[in-house]
């Protein structure tokens, strides 16, 4: 029962965090840089497998409307565009960090959250390229490259908090 609750409890707090963390954006194209992945870390952290239960309601209140995207944005129109991979890519990132957090050993941790970030960007550019009709190197250099920076200070971030939390 205590399990439920904690679920619960974490999901509505990862769900609210990653709203907010939409709000705190550098504009970029084709996608804005925001805190939304640190917090998607941060529940593989905390929640660890069950953090995809909070990401994936977070995308589906968006799909339905709720703005919860980066910069207030929702509906079915965000995902359809070329910023909707990356946001579908976080289920899978929240699995991958979460399944990581699992284990004891810290070099699988790291290894968790840099392939947990590596399925947001596959996610995000693969879609990038379809959605926008550029070849895969394009998209790359537009939806990748100018943001791995900020990434890598996000995942340095999640697994320093991480160690004070997990």
């Amino acid at each position: 029962m205590k399990q439920r609750a904690e679920i619960l409890a974490y999901s509505g707090t990862f769900i609210a965090l990653i709203a907010a963390g939409s709000w705190i954006s550098i504009p970029f194209f084709p996608v804005p840089l925001t805190l939304q992945t640190l917090f998607v870390m941060l529940a593989g952290i905390t929640m660890r497998r069950y953090a995809v239960i909070p990401v994936t309601l977070f995308v589906l209140l968006g799909a339905l409307g709720l703005p919860v995207f980066h910069n207030g944005t929702a509906g079915l129109g965000v995902l359809l565009g070329p910023t909707g991979g990356f946001l579908i890519g976080f289920i899978s990132a929240a699995v991958v960090a979460g399944l990581a957090y699992e284990r004891k050993s810290e070099c699988l941790r790291i290894a968790g959250l840099v392939a947990a970030t590596g399925t947001v960007y596959l996610f995000g550019v693969s879609w990038l390229s379809y959605s926008a009709s550029l070849p895969l190197f394009s998209a790359v250099l537009l939806g990748m490259v100018p943001f791995l920076l900020g990434d890598i200070i996000k995942l340095a971030a999640a697994y320093s908090i991480g160690k004070r939390v997990a």
